[in-house]
């Protein structure tokens, strides 16, 4: 990897690590579609990684607001679609895989666009997280089923119950992807490299909580996010 793609890549982590601890989610959404037209193989693994040092740090700043009824519902159903996203990412070629990656990208876009809103009931929490596990697993993203059931929260509660549940979700999915040899020496190599990074954005969102509207902050994400995935759908197509 040439310097120029590695500072395109950090760039990405760091705009995606600000995102994931402002708002809660965000980190595969933003950061997977640059990753994957620079270099597709550290995918899903070194997103995954990197996301579960933001989760900690997240969890631990905002841990005297979390709430955590119904994360527990969550969980059960990320164990079954983690399990069935590893499956997913053996048989799936490496086009179908980013092809999945920008479909998950802009069903996301649609939904926070729409503001689609389902109810925190078990049965939703249940088939949210298993979604999450799934995509998480497969592509890197799995904030937004995660997102859409959890939005009634607000602030510091909805960033600390996103972040314990991916947490949870994430410290699983890098344990099922290790097993399955879908984390290589590569992808270790990149998470260290990128760990660093990733707490600058950590640090940056501090800022943003304090000088930036969140639903800025998530409008021009999601723009981003949707050009990532139109740009990846053009590679793979063209």
């Amino acid at each position: 990897m040439s310097g120029a793609e590695f500072a395109v890549i950090a760039l990405a982590v760091f705009l995606a690590s600000c995102m994931q601890a402002s708002i809660g989610f965000g980190m595969g959404m933003l950061a997977a579609p640059v990753v994957a037209l620079v270099d597709p193989s550290l995918l899903p693994g070194t997103l995954i990684m990197t996301a579960t040092v933001v989760t900690v740090m997240v969890v631990w700043r905002e841990r005297e607001a979390l709430d955590l009824t119904g994360t527990g519902w969550a969980l059960a159903g990320r164990v079954p679609g983690t399990i069935a996203g590893a499956v997913l990412l053996v048989v799936l070629p490496e086009r179908g895989l980013s092809l999945l990656l920008a479909g998950v990208v802009l069903s996301g876009v649609v939904f926070a666009t729409l503001g689609w809103a389902p109810p925190q009931r078990r049965r939703n929490l249940a088939v949210a997280g298993a979604a999450s596990g799934l995509l998480g697993t497969a592509t890197s993203i799995g904030g937004p089923p995660m997102a859409l059931v959890m939005q009634g929260s607000k602030g510091a509660q909805l960033r600390g119950n996103m972040s314990a549940f991916f947490l949870v979700g994430s410290t699983l999915s890098v344990a099922v992807l290790a097993a399955t040899g879908s984390v290589h020496r590569e992808s270790a190599v990149m998470f260290a490299l990128l760990a660093p990074v990733t707490v600058l954005g950590y640090v940056a969102s501090r800022f943003v909580n304090r000088h930036l509207d969140a639903s800025r902050l998530r409008g021009t994400s999601i723009a981003v996010s949707c050009v990532g995935a139109l740009m990846l759908i053009g590679q793979q197509l063209l």
